[in-house]
Order: structure tokens, then sequence, then C-alpha cells
């Protein structure tokens, strides 16, 4: 079954914010986001015949519910779904990438002891012509202009709630029916360059990885061990995670510049991450001075952690404290926050406001449970 709404915005606002519900099987699901993404534009790509392959037997080993969900893409192509010269995954239909800050307050500092993460979502107003530096197009749309928010029930397994820019399969952000919230962030900015290649390796992508810890864990210890077993690739945009859980345990996830894999924890408290490495910059106290390249990381990352340190933090606190690293409505400046999102990890819900342009202020925050049941 497949319901479809529009939840904030309009044709006169920045973004127009759609809610898509799925339910049935994963191979069900997957026909329906396939269908929904070509409504959008999105056609499969060619691919390596010996590394699709090898794609494919990955998902099928260790993402069994990504590999259902190409039988159902295959199923809405009409295609074979063991052909290996075209890829069925990567439903996106705009570009990918962005700036971010987040803070997790486990229930130990909450008030009413829930577990909750907030994250602002930062990226370009721009259209994609504008940020590969040319003039827009007739009609050109922001590539951020027109995030979904996707629910999807499966008739077995974990059902979750998620909110990407630009993924129809993957996302920047989501909960699950057990409490696991994970979030993407920028994680490097200083090391950051422009892919070599775009073409889909074997393993999980960037932005698959949040749905793939949706899809199969239910708690921090079974991320962690799900993290450390996969296979990942990033187009040489470097990203850092941010994964929690309804047990109040929470964790970043991060690979070094190196290679090396990084579970960074800090304990019964809170935990702020922004766009550095947090292995290279452990301490929050002693942190270096922004440059003109790192994109004010550091400094919001004091601003959270000096709000945050050893007190007793509300929903509405946590909410104060985004609004004081949220980007500001300069022109000068190429970054907006569009979307502020609460998760509640012992409710397993995600609250949410869209950015409806400068001047227009923020949709109201909408409320979205992690299974439709």
């Amino acid at each position: 079954m497949q319901n479809m709404t529009h939840v904030a915005g309009g044709k006169d606002d920045f973004q127009l914010v759609t809610h898509l519900t799925l339910t049935g099987s994963q191979v069900e699901i997957g026909r329906a986001l396939t269908e929904e993404a070509r409504r959008l534009g999105w056609a499969p790509t060619p691919a390596d015949p010996i590394v699709n392959r090898a794609r494919r037997a990955w998902f099928e080993r260790h993402w069994p519910q990504h590999h259902a969900r190409m039988d159902g893409a295959a199923a809405a192509l009409g295609l074979d779904p063991d052909q290996d010269e075209l890829a069925l995954d990567g439903l996106n239909y705009i570009p990918e990438g962005s700036g971010c800050s987040a803070l997790w307050i486990p229930p130990s500092a909450a008030s009413d002891g829930h577990g909750r993460v907030g994250r602002n979502y930062d990226f370009f107003p721009w259209t994609t012509s504008e940020v590969m530096g040319a003039a827009p197009g007739p009609n050109e749309l922001p590539m951020a202009s027109r995030p979904y928010v996707i629910t999807t029930v499966p008739d077995e397994g974990l059902a979750s709630t998620v909110i990407t820019m630009n993924d129809l399969d993957g996302c920047m952000d989501g909960v699950n029916s057990a409490g696991l919230a994970v979030m993407l962030l920028v994680a490097d900015f200083a090391s950051a360059a422009p892919p070599e290649t775009v073409a889909p390796q074997v393993g999980v992508g960037s932005v698959q990885l949040p749905r793939f810890l949706l899809d199969t864990c239910e708690n921090v210890e079974q991320a962690k061990q799900a993290l450390l077993g996969a296979k990942q690739y990033d187009h040489g945009l470097p990203l850092h995670y941010l994964v929690a859980d309804a047990n109040g345990k929470a964790f970043v996830w991060e690979r070094g510049r190196d290679g090396s894999e990084h579970i960074v924890e800090f304990g019964d408290g809170p935990l702020c991450v922004t766009n550095h490495l947090l292995h290279r910059h452990p301490d929050p106290m002693d942190l270096p001075e922004d440059t003109e390249g790192s994109f004010f990381s550091f400094g919001r990352l004091r601003t959270l952690h000096e709000r945050s340190k050893g007190v007793t933090m509300s929903a509405d606190d946590l909410r104060e404290s985004l609004r004081a690293v949220q980007q500001a409505e300069n022109p000068d400046l190429p970054f907006r926050t569009l979307w502020t999102t609460i998760f509640d990890t012992a409710d397993r819900t995600l609250s949410v406001r869209f950015h409806l342009g400068d001047g227009r202020g923020y949709s109201e925050e909408l409320l979205f449970p992690a299974s439709a049941r």
C-alpha cells in the first residue's frame, strides 16, 4: 500500500515536502520507491557487470532488505533482477552532500528521561548549475527544494521513518521502530575532494549507510558490529554518523584519512558533532580556531558543548541549542539550515521543521512515528 501527501511548504516556498508511506513486502516497497523515482526523472545507470554482480551478492548476504527492494526495482522496470549491466539502486534525483550540527542528550541528562538527538541539516540553497559554477537553467529548482519524509512498514522486520534530500533508497537521517536513530554529517571539509568516479561500488554508499543500519539493527551494539563488518565507500566526501538508541547509548562512527575506522563515545553524557573528525579533536575544550575552510565547525561544537555540559535539558532546551548554531539568512553565506530534526529514541519518533525560504522562516514542527502501524 502506498500513501503520498504534501506535508510542508508550497509552490511559492523554498521547500515543498512530501511524506511517502509504504507498506507490504520489501519487494513491493522497492517497486513503489522505483516508480516514484522514475516519476522524478531517475533512470538506472550502466554498471560494470563484474562489480554489479558482486554488489548484489554483498547485499544478499549483508543487507537482504535492500536486495529485496532491488528485486522490486527490477519488477518496476521490467528487467531481470539477475542482470548485471544496470545498477537498480541509487534512486537519487538531486546531488549529495551537507554541513550540519548534531547534539545527543542521553536519558540521564534529559528532564523527562527520554534520550534525544537534535540535528540541523545545512546545505546550499542553490540549483545544481549554480553549485557547479554556472547560471541556473530555465525553471531549474534548487537541488534541496523537494525533500521526502519516507515511512516504510514492511511485512517483516523493522519499520522506519527517514528524511532524504536526494535519494529515495538512502537517507540523511531517520529512526526505526526499535528506537535506533541515525544521521549523517560531513566529517572532514579539509580533505573533501571531487569524486573521480560516481559509479556504484561493492558495499554501502554514504547515503545508504543510515538506512542500512535502520533496516538491520535495533541498538547501538548491533550497529557497531554492522559497521565494523560492512564494506563502505564515500566517493571523496567523507561523512561521519551519529547513532543513538532507546537504551540511552550513542556513538559517532567515522573513518580517518588513512581509512582507519573509529567509534567515538563520551560515556553517559551529551555528544556533540559538527563537521570535523572527532577522533582527531576529542576534547571540546581544546579545539583549533576556525579557518575559511572549516565552515565554523569548531565554533559550532564549542557552542553546543557549552550549552549542554553538566545540565539537565528538556526537548525545548535542545531546540534552543540548535537554533544557536543555525545558519543565518545571510546572502553572503553559501549555506542554510534546511531542516531541524528532533529524534526521541524512547518514543520512536522524529519531529522536524523545514526551511520555507529567506524571510519566510520555517514550517510548523511536524511529528512522525517510526512506524505507521
